[in-house]
């Protein structure tokens, strides 16, 4: 395979890698919403020093719940990953990295490199947006 013969593999191979980033970011981010709630996400995140821990658990559980969909649909990826990727730095650096990579950081480093995979690759060509217009088109436009 040359890299530029538009296959299938090529088209739909980075829509396991954006289902499974985006629902792993969407279940935390709504276990922060939903179990911890934000005054308990806002409680641990103060416990280990996150300044302004009530805005960072806002921003957080937003990043992850919006940023995770962003993936799972394939719009906006490349700035939800940044985001995504970001969040998982600043978790490894200041919450995980003294635990050890196999207790520690091995999870948070993972979906650090795999958005970072997004950012640099983009969503790839099959996305909502283009299955929706490919759908579309076949059944004569919009209506």
């Amino acid at each position: 395979m040359n890299g530029h013969d538009n296959s299938w593999a090529e088209n739909w191979g980075l829509v396991p890698l954006r289902l499974a980033v985006g629902l792993v970011f969407v279940v935390h981010g709504a276990q922060k919403l939903f179990v911890f709630g934000l005054g308990g996400t806002a409680g641990f995140m103060a416990k280990v020093g996150i300044p302004l821990p009530s805005v960072a658990a806002v921003v957080v559980t937003a990043v992850e719940i919006l940023g995770g969909l962003a993936l799972v649909l394939g719009l906006g990826t490349r700035l939800a990953a940044a985001l995504l990727a970001f969040e998982m730095l600043i978790v490894i650096l200041t919450v995980r990295l003294k635990a050890g990579f196999l207790s520690g950081y091995e999870f948070e480093l993972t979906l650090f490199a795999a958005s970072l995979s997004l950012v640099l690759l983009g969503a790839g060509p099959v996305t909502a947006k283009t299955v929706f217009a490919h759908r579309a088109a076949r059944a004569g436009g919009p209506r």
